[in-house]
């Protein structure tokens, strides 16, 4: 059985951790928050452009740290990429 990949910011234990129909994901790759989906539904798209400042329990900057994610320019629409952790 293939584990769905999990939402950023719900709990991995509830039902509602995977995609639902109808939202836009990206997925994030790299760093910590490795593997997991960001919704983006109702984003600019000067704000998908930008990429986020997420937050996370395993940052350089230990719990509460921020791990920056953003498009590559080869694939806008692709996933987004670790850029390095901030405070």
């Amino acid at each position: 059985m293939t584990q769905q990949p999990r939402v950023y910011g719900t709990d991995h234990d509830t039902p509602e951790a995977g995609p639902q129909p109808g939202r836009d994901y990206r997925e994030l790759t790299g760093g910590p928050l490795d593997g997991q989906l960001l919704e983006v539904t109702g984003w600019t798209d000067d704000q998908i452009t930008a990429g986020a400042f997420l937050i996370t329990p395993h940052s350089t900057y230990g719990p509460g740290g921020r791990a920056s994610y953003g498009p590559t320019f080869s694939r806008p629409d692709g996933p987004w990429v670790w850029e390095g952790d901030v405070p």
